[in-house]
């Protein structure tokens, strides 16, 4: 089984590019069936993947009763590993501090303050990233998860860079089943600490393994066509390429965000054409449309939940009078999706970025609006 499972490792990394030469990878040991494995594969994907990086076992005491780090101590040992014990016992009161009567420990919770100290120990102890035991039936119960109670079509990311933490989360189990995790831990005999979440199985997750789980006992195929349907970009279809919201101050305009590579290379020719700012990288662009046909963009940054900075305003074909009607159209429509919301611009360039019309005002001249509805 841990051939199988390295060649999972392995095409995760080649989809993904997870692992990078001279990369120092902390591996999250919770002790479990999954991070003990991961912890193996990891060790073992050193030795053959032929890319110069290496390992550093973390795992996180969070002060909850029962916790007992030996085995997993001593399997690193084995493995040629030392396994760094964080103290992190401030986690287990703060959690039962917002455990309603009758409640588990919240989860979400629990997961955020897991996140910033395994990302503080990892910084402390030189590594640039960060591999979680995550596997593909934990992202087929998430993406039910947010289906059903955030109403969103997604799951974890293989790999995502944290800009403010400086630090690269991966998930190498992108592609290993939870069943073949169980069969690795029996025949290559790893150690698996007893569980010490008193949530365990009482969980939206496990509500929505057990329905898979029926699910897949009726329909067998439905797993596989799960797993590639994460990541088949080709055939991925929903509603979203089609939107675009009609503006309630000018019939003729609309708004649409700009999503597709296509749509992205049409309007980099609109704006060299038209003498117009290329778009930024690291910004959200939503495309201001005249009957359906591009006439400008929208660039801006959401830099807290609750504000919007908006850095490029730029605009060819339509009279100035068009143009502040779509930045109405954008701010209105934001304001009602997000309350309170503020608006802030970007000073020190003029109002429509480097290809706005000579005499437009500076976006410092332009009110910052605060709407809360």
């Amino acid at each position: 089984m841990i051939r199988s499972v390295l060649a999972a490792v392995k095409k995760a990394d080649e989809t993904f590019a997870l692992v990078d030469p001279g990369d120092v990878i902390a591996i999250g040991v919770s002790g479990g069936k999954d991070s003990m494995g991961l912890l193996l594969a990891m060790r073992r994907y050193t030795q053959f993947s032929k890319k110069d990086f290496r390992i550093v076992p973390i795992t996180l005491d969070l002060g909850f009763p029962g916790f007992d780090p030996t085995a997993a101590k001593e399997y690193c040992a084995s493995l040629g590993l030392e396994l760094a014990v964080i103290d992190s016992r401030e986690v287990y009161p703060i959690l039962l501090q917002h455990t309603r009567p009758g409640h588990h420990v919240p989860c979400s919770i629990c997961s955020r303050m897991k996140k910033a100290a395994i990302n503080d120990a990892a910084k402390k102890l030189g590594c640039n990233k960060v591999a979680f035991a995550h596997h593909r039936d934990d992202a087929l119960e998430t993406l039910w998860m947010n289906m059903i109670h955030g109403g969103s079509v997604s799951t974890f990311e293989p790999k995502m860079h944290l800009d403010r933490a400086d630090i690269t989360f991966i998930r190498p189990f992108t592609f290993v089943a939870e069943e073949q995790l169980i069969e690795l831990v029996q025949e290559e005999h790893i150690p698996v600490m007893g569980k010490t979440c008193p949530a365990d199985g009482y969980t939206e997750r496990q509500y929505c393994k057990d329905l898979l789980n029926k699910l897949y006992e009726e329909r067998p195929e439905a797993k596989a066509n799960f797993s590639s349907m994460l990541y088949d970009y080709e055939t991925f279809r929903l509603y979203f390429d089609h939107v675009e919201y009609p503006n309630p101050f000018d019939p003729n305009l609309s708004l649409k965000p700009l999503l597709k590579a296509e749509e992205t290379i049409k309007y980099m020719g609109f704006a060299a054409k038209n003498g117009l700012k290329p778009l930024e990288e690291g910004l959200t662009h939503t495309l201001i449309l005249k009957r359906h046909q591009m006439v400008g963009c929208i660039s801006y940054l959401i830099s807290n939940p609750h504000q919007i900075d908006i850095r490029g305003f730029a605009y060819s074909t339509i009279s100035q009078q068009e143009a502040l009607a779509a930045l109405r159209h954008f701010e209105d429509f934001h304001s009602r999706r997000i309350n309170p919301l503020v608006f802030a611009f970007y000073d020190g360039e003029p109002l429509a970025g480097s290809g706005y019309k000579a005499g437009m005002p500076p976006l410092s001249d332009v009110p910052v609006k605060r709407y809360n509805r």
